[in-house]
């Protein structure tokens, strides 16, 4: 599978110590409208994208299944968080790691067996769950080791893809691998919403399980092409330091981190604690905590179709600030309503500031360093984007625990409207 998170991404090789972070830091200063359909023009993408969609699909109920089952096991808000850092902390503490192996490996090999194993996982909490024994500890020890197989699979996936599309289809691929996530992200939750009482998690845990197999075997299929993998040069500390000092040496890249630092602190609040919302505040049940995840990916999916034309009239810093302004607007208002007739609408909306944020801080990222630097410096990115999460799970987990949900959707939400108006006032001297 793929996060939304991720993206394709293409660049130009560049040469030379000091030189090469000042010439890959340097923004694009033409802004084109570029089709979201323009990257399925490629083969291998296309299919690449259309099995990302499945695996996202059971991605989706499982996360679902995962977080109403530990809800349901715990009435603690703080415990029920940990979902979402169980998820991110095998991120944080591998992500670098990951990034130095995907630069030195045959990709297509290296993606199908981090895949199975995935899949094997899936099947193994499936088990679990059918025992009928099943408590919080286990799911959360399952959960991180699945997360395991996602920071390898991240930079690994965002670097194979670099060679897919042309570099000015950079940004139409982000939207469009979040249009694959979020399309999903329609159907996933609100099934497993529907279907969580009726056949249980373990059956919906067992479907993520078997959504692997498309990518399985386009991975096979490119695996088994038998290209020589690139000799690599170097041993794996020279390529880890070459890693961190090229990323840390360019001033652009230094501030994409630090805003996807800030923003993931503020944002994770959404995911950690709306299952708490539902269960305490609204005190409805598992088919409308499908509902509002589905509402966020509606919002994501119509996210791309408006999208082209906001970043051929605005520069990227532009398009990241006003998002994270409806972002912030929405998790604010949520602290306030109880209407499903309001906080639909509302998600939808944020779900469309949510796609416009993840694609171009990851474009961003993207176009920032030279291929066969990529996966190194992108695991930066993913270390800094999971350690965010991680630290913003557990404090607004703790928030909602002692001073209710409410009052940590409206804090997360100010924190994410000031990093917008930080943005907004510092565009013209720092612009992505």
């Amino acid at each position: 599978m793929a996060d939304s998170s991720t993206s394709a991404g293409a660049g130009t090789v560049l040469t030379h110590g000091a030189t090469l972070g000042q010439r890959a830091g340097a923004a694009p200063s033409r802004r084109c409208k570029v089709s979201v359909a323009r990257p399925l023009r490629h083969a291998r993408y296309r299919n690449i994208w259309l099995a990302n969609m499945v695996s996202n699909m059971g991605t989706w109920i499982q996360a679902f299944a995962s977080a109403w089952l530990v809800a349901s096991l715990s009435q603690s808000a703080a415990i029920t968080s940990l979902v979402q850092t169980a998820t991110y902390v095998p991120i944080f503490v591998f992500a670098l790691l990951a990034g130095v192996v995907a630069d030195a490996v045959h990709r297509p090999k290296f993606l199908f067996f981090c895949n199975l194993y995935m899949a094997l996982y899936a099947a193994v909490m499936a088990l679990l769950v059918g025992t009928g024994r099943v408590a919080p500890t286990p799911v959360l020890i399952l959960t991180f080791c699945i997360g395991i197989g996602t920071a390898f699979i991240w930079p690994a996936w965002q670097a194979a893809m670099s060679s897919l599309v042309e570099p000015d289809e950079v940004e139409a691929a982000a939207t469009l691998n979040n249009l694959s996530y979020n399309l999903s992200a329609i159907v996933g939750p609100a099934l497993g919403g529907l279907l969580f009482g009726w056949i249980g998690p373990g059956a919906l845990f067992l479907a993520n399980a078997l959504s692997f197999a498309g990518l399985l075997g386009v991975y096979w299929a490119w695996w088994r092409e038998g290209k020589p993998q690139a000799p690599v040069e170097q041993g794996f500390r020279q390529r880890f330091a070459l890693g961190i000092r090229t990323a840390f040496g360019c001033p652009r890249y230094r501030r994409i981190l630090r805003n996807v630092c800030s923003v993931f602190f503020s944002t994770i609040a959404f995911a950690g604690l709306l299952p708490v919302f539902v269960r305490d505040v609204l005190q409805l049940r598992s088919s409308t905590y499908g509902t509002l995840m589905g509402c966020l990916g509606g919002g994501c999916v119509l996210a791309a179709f408006l999208l082209p034309q906001l970043r051929a009239r605005f520069d990227k810093t532009g398009v990241l600030a006003g998002a994270l302004a409806v972002y912030g607007v929405m998790l604010v208002a949520m602290s306030a309503s109880r209407s499903l007739w309001v906080l639909a609408p509302l998600i939808v909306c944020g779900g469309m500031a949510w796609s416009a944020t993840v694609s171009t801080l990851n474009a961003a990222a993207q176009l920032s360093f030279p291929a066969e630097l990529r996966a190194r410096t992108l695991s930066i990115y993913l270390f800094v984007m999971s350690g965010a999460y991680v630290a913003g799970s557990l404090v607004w987990g703790q928030v909602a625990q002692r001073w209710g949900v409410p009052c940590a959707f409206a804090a997360a939400g100010a924190c994410v409207l000031a990093n917008a108006l930080v943005l907004a006032l510092g565009n013209r001297k720092n612009p992505l």
